[in-house]
């Protein structure tokens, strides 16, 4: 009887079949761990997180991606359809876009309880980020780092209530506590993993 070339791997005598068994389940537990390793790696995981924002009628104005990277989250921002003119920009600390006002959105992102904006000498909070600018047609890409936040970990955006994104109606003026005289709430989008 002729056999195969893979009959070395089903003939012979018994403990050449379990040497070749052991062989092969030894060489898959590697080739799985080195897989798991690797998709482990932290060169190699992605944390990021994304978000709809919409208008006090639910019309959609933009989307956002939030991507953690050394040092700290980049916020790549698409909007659509927002008011020409200077907007403040911020991440709010719950997990709510409920219209027309979005004050369910609670007050912005400050795990470290620091006063408001970037001139502020006690300040800024975390979730602070600078104006936007939208040109006439309310179109606008930009990115934004932020360094004193994180979706993961300690004090996250993705915490049990979760957190938000909020474009304004006017410009932070960078030093008024609570939120920079910023005006209405017209955008929020829920950041989501």
């Amino acid at each position: 009887m002729r056999m195969g070339s893979c009959s070395t791997w089903t003939t012979g005598s018994p403990s050449r079949v379990r040497d070749h068994a052991v062989t092969r389940i030894a060489i898959w537990l590697a080739a799985a761990t080195a897989g798991a390793l690797a998709l482990a790696s932290p060169v190699l995981a992605v944390d990021t997180a994304s978000t709809v924002l919409r208008d006090a009628t639910g019309k959609e104005v933009g989307k956002a991606t939030l991507t953690v990277n050394p040092s700290g989250v980049l916020v790549s921002l698409d909007l659509t359809a927002v008011p020409p003119g200077e907007h403040a920009f911020h991440i709010h600390a719950v997990g709510k876009c409920e219209p027309p006002d979005f004050k369910s959105a609670g007050t912005h992102f400050n795990p470290d309880q620091t006063k408001h904006g970037y001139l502020n000498a006690e300040g800024p909070h975390a979730g602070d980020m600078p104006n936007l600018h939208a040109p006439a047609d309310g179109k606008l890409q930009v990115e934004v780092l932020v360094p004193n936040v994180t979706l993961s970990g300690e004090a996250p955006l993705l915490d049990a209530d979760g957190s938000t994104l909020v474009v304004h109606a006017g410009a932070d003026d960078y030093k008024t506590d609570p939120a920079g005289n910023s005006g209405d709430r017209i955008a929020c989008g829920v950041i989501t993993p």
